[in-house]
């Protein structure tokens, strides 16, 4: 009599399956080990493209301890859905919204949908108890969740650089020694920006935003400022989606940064 192959296929057909949606699963839950502090990549999802676009976006300055608030934001590629992995060489991570934290590091729940065509993780991070340069690392995949890896794209994001400066006495906490622009954050934004910069010195201070036709959109600050640091909320509620640039004048010192209103 014929030996029947047909329950050792329907097994191996199982297990497949199993083995199949298992990696799947993984794969839509985070990933963690995959940036450029300890990793090659996020190659489970297709192969790395530089039209994925992730950006760190945040305070590129902090005092000992101090916690502030950051976000990756990954555009271009399929994204039907992105996912990402951040990390920090040293200092705290802490999960926002579709984040959960993995060991030291932070990586995606699921995959999430865009707004705008713009996935945005938002995390916060704690300076450490001793001064020096940090750097925090991300990738961002973009996905067009077909189930496979078949036309999915990764990226890794520019390697942020945050510098930790020791807290001075009260009375000098809002002393700085330079004129500094800071790039705004979020970047790209949708439908509203922080932008910071520092003054040595109180004078008259003008920031104004400019589209890319250099017709002047909105002017932000246009007063006497004391020294210290200011912080400026930008809402482009009312603008289109494109490129802009914000200029401050203050006495000899004048600086000039690209953002992105991305709709």
């Amino acid at each position: 009599m014929k030996k029947s192959t047909s329950g050792k296929f329907i097994v191996n057909f199982l297990l497949i399956t199993v083995s199949v949606s298992f990696l799947i699963y993984a794969s839509s839950t985070g990933i963690t080990g995959v940036t450029l502090k300890n990793g090659d990549g996020c190659d489970c999802h297709g192969s790395l493209s530089t039209s994925v676009i992730v950006t760190i976006n945040g305070p590129d300055v902090m005092t000992v301890n101090e916690t502030a608030s950051f976000t990756v934001t990954i555009t271009g590629g399929t994204l039907s859905a992105g996912g990402t992995n951040i990390a920090a060489s040293t200092g705290t991570l802490t999960a926002g919204a579709g984040l959960k934290k993995v060991g030291d590091e932070l990586t995606h729940t699921s995959p999430k949908s865009p707004v705008s065509n713009v996935v945005t993780f938002e995390f916060t991070y704690t300076a450490p108890a001793t001064t020096g340069n940090v750097t925090l690392y991300a990738n961002g995949n973009s996905v067009n969740l077909n189930g496979a890896n078949t036309g999915d794209m990764w990226n890794f994001a520019l390697n942020k650089t945050i510098t930790v400066n020791p807290v001075t006495d009260v009375k000098d906490i809002n002393l700085v020694t330079s004129f500094n622009l800071n790039q705004n954050y979020p970047n790209p934004f949708n439908p509203s920006t922080n932008i910071s910069y520092s003054l040595m010195e109180g004078n008259f201070v003008t920031l104004k935003v400019f589209d890319v036709l250099g017709n002047e959109v909105s002017t932000l600050v246009n007063s006497y400022q004391a020294a210290g640091i200011q912080n400026i909320k930008f809402d482009a509620s009312k603008l289109n989606s494109g490129i802009y640039f914000y200029r401050i004048e203050s006495g000899n010192f004048v600086s000039t940064k690209k953002m992105i209103l991305n709709k």
